[in-house]
């Protein structure tokens, strides 16, 4: 990774995005675009796609896929004594919540606040369980709540955790909203570098970086039904299972830096799931596999139904501990999904077709 790729990342990743909020970190990965992409465009809710035109026409249209948004918290109530009452925004651990520091993004810019956390000396520690999420509440200085209101903030305003990303370890980086704005970084990464080739992929190239995956997919199905993709890459995270006391058995073996994990069943296309580990062993690149027997998770569920139905596959980062703050990927796996998904795009001939024959 160069140095301005990695400056981008850092500075996507450090963009407060939640979900409904997206619209920071979305003007920034356009802009990282458009000088190598053929367009650059937007819709009515936030979704963001880069386009890099084909040397055989418009199609096949071959649709990478990540999600833009974080996870995070919303105002829903101010207390007479100027608390913040919160609750979610999509599936934030807030169990973990107390006694962190978090940005309000408020009418006059963001405003810091902090869980509150009673003294360990003041608490019934032999009955302790963890705070239901009415339960937490947000000091930012006030005593009232006409000072909430001159501070620029109100109920419906979202806020995120402060915790930015660092380097970790050994060409790791740790942090929040790696699920996903590094898969945003990574399909940007991508057009950059199939633009920067000798010759264009014979396929036209789409980079989507979709809105509000965390309460249910709805951007991709948005981009979806627009652009009708005739093949879709959905890139995620997925769980890392090798940090203790996590079951193999029951959740599947995902190792931190063992290559990009490639998601069988449900919503995948055999073909292009065939496709995929083709080009992988083309590359050199070792995959990991994973199971889904229902649905994924993620917004290739809500893409492959799309009108008569796209091919799609999942292909995925690890990451430990997801849907925290300390969020942890490996750099080396990055480098490897970002190969794996530019030879995937070159592979794809105007004569393809990922259609199952009965």
């Amino acid at each position: 990774m160069n140095k301005t790729a990695k400056t981008f990342l850092f500075d996507l990743l450090g963009t407060p995005s939640p979900t409904g909020w997206e619209v920071p970190g979305q003007r920034k990965w356009a802009a990282y675009l458009r000088d190598c992409a053929d367009a650059v465009e937007s819709d009515a809710y936030g979704n963001a796609w880069a386009t890099l035109r084909g040397s055989s026409g418009d199609r096949p249209m071959v649709m990478l896929e990540a999600h833009a948004d974080e996870i995070g918290f919303i105002v829903k109530a101010v207390t007479k004594d100027g608390f913040l009452r919160v609750d979610r925004i999509g599936g934030i651990d807030h169990a973990t919540a107390r006694g962190r520091r978090v940005s309000i993004l408020g009418d006059k810019g963001p405003v810091l606040g902090v869980v509150g956390n009673t003294a360990i000396h003041l608490r019934d520690r032999e009955n302790e369980k963890a705070p239901k999420v009415h339960e937490l509440y947000v000091d930012i200085g006030a005593s009232n709540p006409k000072e909430v209101e001159k501070a620029g903030i109100r109920v419906g305003h979202p806020l995120v955790y402060q915790d930015g990303p660092e380097e970790f370890g050994r060409n790791r980086i740790v942090g929040r909203a790696l699920d996903n704005r590094i898969g945003g970084f990574i399909i940007a990464e991508v057009t950059r570098r199939l633009a920067a080739d000798a010759s264009r992929p014979e396929a036209t190239l789409v980079a989507a970086n979709c809105v509000h995956e965390e309460i249910g997919g709805m951007g991709s199905m948005m981009v979806a039904h627009r652009l009708h993709p005739d093949i879709c890459v959905v890139l995620d995270v997925t769980h890392a299972t090798d940090s203790p006391g996590i079951g193999e058995d029951q959740h599947g073996k995902v190792t931190l830096g063992g290559g990009p994990s490639l998601t069988h069943g449900a919503a995948n296309h055999p073909l292009v799931t065939a496709r995929l580990m083709e080009v992988a062993r083309g590359e050199g690149i070792t995959l990991q596999h994973e199971a889904a027997s229902r649905y994924t998770g993620t917004d290739a569920d809500s893409i492959y139904p799309i009108r008569e139905g796209i091919p799609t596959a999942l292909i995925s980062l690890p990451l430990r501990y997801m849907h925290s703050v300390v969020e942890v990927a490996d750099l080396g796996d990055v480098e490897q999904v970002i190969q794996v998904l530019c030879a995937f795009v070159r592979s794809v001939r105007a004569a393809d077709r990922f259609a199952v024959e009965i």
